[in-house]
């Protein structure tokens, strides 16, 4: 059977892991990470057990957001090596069984485009409709009261041209204009390039984004705007209702849809809307018809409460069954142990956590470093470079915590590079450093590598629906999928977790060996994330 049409693909066993190439490893010791050092560390990755790998972007660009201020989107930044690095790269992840998705950036691209560039320097230029340009306001100023997710209005005056561009990021990142089918066709050109190269799907970087209301109307307010408010929540005083999410983005997805399925290819699309609304976000992949799966992004904002955390995935899989991504941290959010309460118990809780989302419907996501416990690293505001931190008089948002290098072994550059300087500080301990515990058995390592063999051993874990065994007043989360069972003790003692009828052997524990049998009930630690799998009846 044809892989397209089978109601199985490749990416519903598999576990992904987020590259962010400039902190993953370099290889030309100019400290900055690169493709011949991804390439050179793929065999760490197929050794941890993961399936696909997403990589962030590594196009042209003059760097102003660290690549989604796209210049080219058919070529590789010299930062990063070059076309051939990129093929190499591919061709080792395949021969590792890895599959490799890409990061797609349609909302915006960089002022320094072609495209924006002949678009700013005529306005009767066929590339002025590929943006939004638009007369000031009655009486002057922007023409609406949108804001960007950086920080200030989201639009800029060009003088050359009296009229104003809109940008929902860094005035160096204008949109895109997705109402004008020459655009549309530029990125059937862009997929097809890469796919060509046989990438394996593409990451869709706002993927609520793309469409905007044609007449602009002012955004209702929510909140009045303090001057102490980080630009996330500057953003968040507005009702968002003709800027994000539009009729019409889905249509991009079943276009870009009938293009995947001839490579066998994942969509995947960052779907990061205002109180992570699960019935907005299924909109992208009920269907069947548009993107295969959509990043939930909610379990990165639930706080380790039982209620807030039941409930946050009920609500999601009762509005999208099967097609959700999920992920514990992000290049643009705290890392899960800082969040979780940091130190040991923060990688406890975050370690328990992901058992929880590995047994659920849909596709994992880990970013790089969740498998060594790492936590934020608290960059100095004078080496700080995020442009959310550097631009606004409150940096609450900068992501330089979150987006340090990659620790690999002892030593101050923590084997990230060869050379006298990383781009960010390393500044991590000895026993952080991958090397440290793979010589470790006993390390956090070591159990995200067991955790990931044994999801994808359990077969109920992919096929078993989902059955609910515990309520939004209990300790602990469990649910059964087929002769599996899954369950997370989010209290503050031991909890004891009641088990179906039947013997019940401890395949997985984030505290403890596997293998032991246990009926009627089991005691959980706090916290603990379990897998139990039932024992065959014997004769």
């Amino acid at each position: 059977m044809n892989m397209a049409q089978s109601s199985h693909r490749w990416w519903d066993r598999e576990v992904g892991y987020e590259v962010y190439i400039r902190s993953f490893v370099d290889g030309n010791g100019d400290g900055i990470g690169d493709f011949p050092g991804l390439t050179e560390k793929l065999d760490y990755l197929a050794w941890l057990g993961v399936g696909i790998v997403w990589i962030t972007p590594f196009y042209p660009s003059p760097m102003c957001d660290f690549g989604y201020d796209v210049a080219d989107y058919t070529g590789v930044d010299p930062l990063f090596g070059t076309l051939d690095d990129f093929d190499a790269c591919i061709a080792e992840a395949h021969r590792l069984g890895l599959r490799m998705l890409i990061d797609l950036v349609p909302n915006h691209s960089s002022d320094q485009h072609p495209w924006f560039q002949a678009s700013r320097a005529d306005p009767d230029s066929p590339m002025r409709g590929y943006y939004h340009w638009r007369d000031p306001a009655l009486g002057g100023g922007p023409p609406n009261n949108w804001i960007s997710h950086f920080g200030g209005p989201a639009w800029t005056y060009d003088e050359a041209t009296e009229q104003y561009y809109l940008h929902l990021f860094l005035p160096e990142q204008p949109d895109l204009n997705w109402s004008n089918p020459k655009l549309v066709r530029e990125f059937d050109d862009v997929l097809a390039f890469w796919l060509d190269r046989d990438v394996d799907g593409f990451r869709v970087d706002v993927a609520h984004g793309l469409v905007k209301n044609m007449l602009m109307p002012d955004n209702p307010q929510r909140f009045p705007i303090t001057p102490d408010m980080s630009p996330r929540q500057a953003f968040g005083c507005y009702d968002h209702r003709y800027d994000l999410d539009q009729a019409g983005t889905t249509a991009i997805y079943r276009r870009w849809r009938a293009v995947a399925e001839r490579y066998d290819a994942l969509l995947l699309g960052e779907v990061y809307l205002r109180d992570n609304n699960p019935n907005q976000v299924s909109r992208y992949v009920a269907n069947q018809d548009g993107l295969h799966r959509a990043f939930y992004f909610a379990p990165m904002h639930t706080p380790w409460d039982p209620v807030a955390m039941w409930s946050t995935f009920r609500d999601a899989l009762d509005a999208a069954p099967r097609d959700l991504s999920w992920a514990i941290s992000s290049h643009d959010d705290p890392r899960a142990p800082t969040r979780l309460g940091g130190g040991e118990l923060g990688q406890s809780r975050s370690l328990a956590y992901c058992v929880l989302l590995f047994a659920l419907p849909g596709l994992p996501f880990l970013y790089q470093g969740d498998e060594l416990g790492l936590e934020d690293v608290d960059v100095p505001l004078d080496r700080c470079l995020d442009p959310v931190a550097i631009r606004n008089q409150n940096p609450a948002d900068g992501r330089d915590a979150c987006r340090t290098p990659m620790p690999w072994s002892p030593g101050p550059a923590g084997g990230f590079t060869d050379g006298a300087e990383t781009w960010l500080p390393v500044d991590r301990a000895d026993a952080h450093t991958v090397s440290a515990q793979q010589d470790d058995p006993g390390s956090v390592l070591y159990k995200y590598q067991e955790l990931l063999a044994v999801r994808h051993e359990l077969g109920d874990l992919h096929a078993g629906e989902l059955e609910w065994m515990t309520d939004r007043a209990a300790a602990v989360i469990g649910f059964r999928r087929g002769d599996c069972v899954c369950a997370l003790n989010v209290a503050e003692v031991a909890t004891d977790f009641q088990l179906p009828s039947g013997k019940w052997r401890l395949a997985f524990s984030s505290q403890r060996p596997a293998g032991a049998v246990a009926e009627a009930a089991i005691s959980l630690d706090a916290p603990e994330g379990v897998l139990l799998v039932r024992v065959p009846d014997t004769a």
